[in-house]
């Protein structure tokens, strides 16, 4: 527990040093305009607001898995990490979800209206891609398969797709493999990329690679289950917003097509899965730890 954590704190200072870097002023040296300050202010600002940094850690995991350089890789877990927070910024906007708070802090649409937030969402967009295609650590080709990749979870038949039929499930009973499909696009593809960009990265084969994304495609699964369980159990103090806003929305989730205790089930049979998936490689150690973390998180 010790070696995961002290590896879990090291990526992700390392993430956290290098995406504020990625939002600095000093990165734009030359490309100064009007405006620029505030809307860096506003992309660090939930760039900066806490969380798991499950995704970028993911990439350099898998990336350092199959003998890769780790380090080498963080401009992609960087851009992964964008992505993310992109996606919360607008997910977090009134004509989506409509949530006020994010990690117990005012929502970038309140903090900085919904204008400034739309657009600090699509600057960290297309930043991301920046950063994941001007890495010269990595060989050109690595960079342009990574982010080819990254584009195809996140765009239109990947994390958008989850996103809108997402909001299609509000106001009804969905069945249990609609929510499913919907979850594993709008959570689980840039969990998997993740480790994709990881194994591009690493130069893994393609054995290694399947096994990757069958770690990440069931614990994205389950991510969104305990996420379904934490929004009737969880702690609002604890999980820095309201519990309750699927109830209050009416939407379907595992919750209320499968009850507590067998969603409960299902998660730990997913991450059971998972840890199946990666455990017969060598330094596997971390990333099993992780599946359980996941699973048993309170936040």
């Amino acid at each position: 527990m010790t070696d995961f954590k002290s590896i879990l704190n090291a990526d992700v200072a390392l993430i956290n040093e290098k995406l504020a870097l990625y939002v600095s002023e000093s990165s734009f040296a030359g490309r100064e305009s009007e405006g620029l300050s505030a809307m860096l202010e506003a992309m660090e600002y939930s760039l900066s607001n806490g969380g798991k940094r499950i995704r970028p850690v993911l990439v350099l995991e898998f990336c350092r898995l199959f003998s890769g350089d780790a380090v080498s890789a963080v401009s992609l877990a960087c851009a992964v990490e964008m992505i993310h927070t992109y996606s919360l910024i607008h997910d977090d906007l009134p004509c989506m979800d409509d949530d006020d708070m994010r990690r117990g802090k005012p929502s970038s649409h309140v903090k900085f209206g919904y204008a400034n937030a739309l657009l600090a969402g699509d600057a960290l967009l297309t930043l991301a891609f920046e950063t994941a295609l001007s890495d010269s650590s990595l060989d050109f080709s690595v960079r342009v398969k990574a982010a080819l990749e990254l584009a195809k979870a996140a765009g239109a038949s990947g994390m958008i797709a989850g996103q809108v039929m997402d909001l299609a499930n509000e106001g009804r009973q969905a069945a249990l493999t609609d929510i499913a499909e919907t979850d594993k696009r709008k959570t689980g593809e840039l969990i998997r990329v993740s480790a994709v960009m990881g194994c591009i990265a690493a130069g893994a084969s393609d054995e290694q690679l399947s096994k990757a994304c069958e770690y990440c495609e069931a614990i994205g699964l389950a991510f969104q289950i305990v996420d379904d369980i934490l929004d009737v159990t969880g702690d609002k103090e604890e999980l820095g917003k309201p519990i309750g806003s699927d109830a209050d929305k009416n939407k379907s989730t595992y919750v209320s097509c499968l009850g507590l205790e067998e969603s409960k089930r299902y998660a730990a049979e997913l991450t059971e899965k998972a840890k199946a998936a990666v455990s017969g490689f060598e330094n596997s150690q971390f990333l099993v730890q992780l599946a359980d973390e996941l699973c048993g998180r309170s936040n």
